[in-house]
């Protein structure tokens, strides 16, 4: 398994902007991607500008191919003009797990 969590800062006046590319890049995902295992888009309590994502593929190469969709690179280029500050991105290895994996780890 391989996964991320980024957390996204976002311009106030971008929000409704950057929630409604999140809808349409998440709809294709869930359509067009059977090896993104979770593609979950959060928003922060206490916080209306931040947005919190986290990701799950099977393996590296669901990633590499998740991020070489026509979908993600036009949700990757036109998220850039939402954010009040970088984007901070981790990237994940599961060790344990309830509900990802059947078996646990």
């Amino acid at each position: 398994m391989f996964g991320l969590a980024a957390r996204f800062e976002l311009l106030e006046e971008k929000v409704g902007d950057f929630d409604r590319m999140t809808a349409e890049v998440i709809d294709a995902v869930s359509t067009l991607e059977p090896r993104t295992l979770v593609y979950a888009a959060h928003e922060v309590e206490g916080r209306p500008t931040e947005r919190l994502f986290y990701e799950v593929y099977e393996d590296r190469a669901g990633f590499e191919f998740h991020e070489a969709q026509e979908h993600t690179r036009r949700f990757l280029a036109a998220r850039e003009e939402c954010f009040a500050a970088p984007p901070e991105v981790d990237f994940l290895t599961l060790t344990l797990d309830k509900g990802i994996t059947s078996e646990g780890r």
